[in-house]
Protein backbone atom coordinates (compact mmCIF):
# COMPACT_ATOMS: atom_id res chain seq x y z
CA UNK A 1 0.00 0.00 0.00
CA UNK A 2 2.81 2.43 0.86
CA UNK A 3 4.43 1.79 -2.52
CA UNK A 4 1.24 2.85 -4.34
CA UNK A 5 1.10 6.12 -2.37
CA UNK A 6 4.73 6.85 -3.21
CA UNK A 7 4.17 6.02 -6.86
CA UNK A 8 1.05 8.24 -6.97
CA UNK A 9 3.01 11.10 -5.39
CA UNK A 10 5.71 10.71 -8.07
CA UNK A 11 3.10 10.94 -10.84
CA UNK A 12 1.26 13.80 -9.13
CA UNK A 13 4.51 15.75 -8.80
CA UNK A 14 5.44 15.10 -12.43
CA UNK A 15 2.07 16.28 -13.73
CA UNK A 16 2.22 19.39 -11.53
CA UNK A 17 5.68 20.19 -12.89
CA UNK A 18 4.21 19.93 -16.39
CA UNK A 19 1.37 22.25 -15.36
CA UNK A 20 3.98 24.74 -14.11
CA UNK A 21 5.64 24.65 -17.52
CA UNK A 22 2.27 25.09 -19.23
CA UNK A 23 1.58 28.14 -17.03
CA UNK A 24 4.59 29.86 -18.60
CA UNK A 25 2.62 30.05 -21.88
CA UNK A 26 0.14 32.46 -20.29
CA UNK A 27 0.34 36.11 -21.31
CA UNK A 28 -1.03 37.21 -17.94
CA UNK A 29 1.42 39.36 -16.00
CA UNK A 30 -0.09 39.19 -12.51
CA UNK A 31 -0.42 35.42 -12.26
CA UNK A 32 0.33 32.56 -14.63
CA UNK A 33 -1.64 29.38 -14.00
CA UNK A 34 -1.40 26.03 -15.79
CA UNK A 35 -3.69 22.98 -15.76
CA UNK A 36 -3.69 19.41 -17.07
CA UNK A 37 -6.53 16.91 -17.10
CA UNK A 38 -5.41 13.29 -16.84
CA UNK A 39 -7.60 10.23 -17.35
CA UNK A 40 -6.50 6.60 -17.52
CA UNK A 41 -2.83 7.66 -17.21
CA UNK A 42 -3.16 9.87 -20.29
CA UNK A 43 -3.18 13.65 -20.56
CA UNK A 44 -6.48 14.43 -22.28
CA UNK A 45 -6.34 18.21 -22.03
CA UNK A 46 -4.28 21.20 -20.98
CA UNK A 47 -4.86 24.87 -20.40
CA UNK A 48 -3.49 28.10 -19.05
CA UNK A 49 -5.15 31.34 -18.04
CA UNK A 50 -5.67 33.90 -20.75
CA UNK A 51 -8.00 35.76 -23.08
CA UNK A 52 -10.54 33.83 -25.17
CA UNK A 53 -9.79 32.91 -28.77
CA UNK A 54 -9.87 35.96 -31.02
CA UNK A 55 -9.17 38.46 -28.23
CA UNK A 56 -5.96 40.37 -27.67
CA UNK A 57 -3.48 38.38 -25.53
CA UNK A 58 -3.64 41.01 -22.80
CA UNK A 59 -5.02 39.88 -19.45
CA UNK A 60 -4.79 43.07 -17.41
CA UNK A 61 -5.94 46.66 -17.91
CA UNK A 62 -3.77 49.76 -17.41
CA UNK A 63 -4.39 49.51 -13.63
CA UNK A 64 -3.14 45.89 -13.63
CA UNK A 65 -6.65 44.61 -12.89
CA UNK A 66 -7.54 41.36 -14.66
CA UNK A 67 -10.10 41.73 -17.43
CA UNK A 68 -13.41 40.06 -16.55
CA UNK A 69 -13.32 37.87 -19.66
CA UNK A 70 -9.98 36.20 -18.93
CA UNK A 71 -10.45 32.43 -18.68
CA UNK A 72 -8.94 30.44 -15.86
CA UNK A 73 -6.55 27.61 -16.74
CA UNK A 74 -8.90 24.84 -15.60
CA UNK A 75 -11.83 26.35 -17.54
CA UNK A 76 -9.67 26.42 -20.69
CA UNK A 77 -8.68 22.79 -20.15
CA UNK A 78 -12.29 21.69 -19.60
CA UNK A 79 -13.46 23.58 -22.69
CA UNK A 80 -10.79 21.79 -24.74
CA UNK A 81 -12.16 18.45 -23.54
CA UNK A 82 -15.65 19.56 -24.55
CA UNK A 83 -14.39 20.18 -28.09
CA UNK A 84 -12.62 16.81 -28.26
CA UNK A 85 -13.69 13.17 -28.41
CA UNK A 86 -12.66 12.71 -24.76
CA UNK A 87 -14.62 13.24 -21.58
CA UNK A 88 -13.37 14.13 -18.12
CA UNK A 89 -15.62 11.80 -16.16
CA UNK A 90 -13.46 10.27 -13.41
CA UNK A 91 -10.38 12.31 -14.40
CA UNK A 92 -7.82 14.14 -12.28
CA UNK A 93 -7.23 17.88 -12.67
CA UNK A 94 -3.67 19.05 -11.99
CA UNK A 95 -3.48 22.80 -11.47
CA UNK A 96 -0.87 25.18 -10.16
CA UNK A 97 -3.43 27.27 -8.22
CA UNK A 98 -6.54 25.85 -6.54
CA UNK A 99 -9.81 26.55 -8.34
CA UNK A 100 -12.08 29.51 -7.64
CA UNK A 101 -15.71 28.94 -6.71
CA UNK A 102 -16.94 29.44 -10.29
CA UNK A 103 -14.49 26.92 -11.75
CA UNK A 104 -15.26 24.50 -8.91
CA UNK A 105 -18.83 24.22 -10.16
CA UNK A 106 -17.52 23.39 -13.63
CA UNK A 107 -15.13 20.78 -12.20
CA UNK A 108 -17.99 19.02 -10.43
CA UNK A 109 -20.22 19.11 -13.51
CA UNK A 110 -17.37 17.84 -15.72
CA UNK A 111 -17.16 14.68 -13.61
CA UNK A 112 -13.62 15.31 -12.39
CA UNK A 113 -13.07 13.22 -9.27
CA UNK A 114 -9.70 14.46 -8.06
CA UNK A 115 -7.96 17.86 -7.95
CA UNK A 116 -4.23 18.14 -7.25
CA UNK A 117 -2.80 21.64 -6.80
CA UNK A 118 0.22 23.55 -5.53
CA UNK A 119 -0.97 26.91 -4.13
CA UNK A 120 -4.30 27.95 -2.65
CA UNK A 121 -6.30 30.67 -4.42
CA UNK A 122 -7.02 33.82 -2.37
CA UNK A 123 -10.66 32.72 -1.94
CA UNK A 124 -10.70 29.09 -0.83
CA UNK A 125 -14.49 28.68 -1.00
CA UNK A 126 -14.01 26.69 -4.22
CA UNK A 127 -12.07 24.09 -2.26
CA UNK A 128 -14.79 23.99 0.40
CA UNK A 129 -17.39 23.38 -2.31
CA UNK A 130 -15.38 20.59 -3.93
CA UNK A 131 -14.72 18.93 -0.57
CA UNK A 132 -18.44 19.03 0.23
CA UNK A 133 -19.16 17.52 -3.20
CA UNK A 134 -16.84 14.58 -2.45
CA UNK A 135 -14.04 15.54 -4.83
CA UNK A 136 -10.66 14.31 -3.59
CA UNK A 137 -8.32 17.26 -2.96
CA UNK A 138 -4.54 17.01 -2.68
CA UNK A 139 -2.16 19.90 -2.15
CA UNK A 140 1.50 19.33 -2.96
CA UNK A 141 3.62 22.36 -2.03
CA UNK A 142 7.06 20.87 -2.43
CA UNK A 143 7.55 19.14 -5.76
CA UNK A 144 10.16 16.42 -5.59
Amino acid sequence: MQYNKEKQLRYDSAYLKMALEWAKLSYCKRKQVGALIVKDKMIISDGYNGAPTGFDNCCEDENEKTHWYVLHAEANAMMKVAKSTHNSNGATLYITLSPCKECSKLILQAGIKRVVFIDIYKDDSGLDFLKEAGIELTQIKNLS
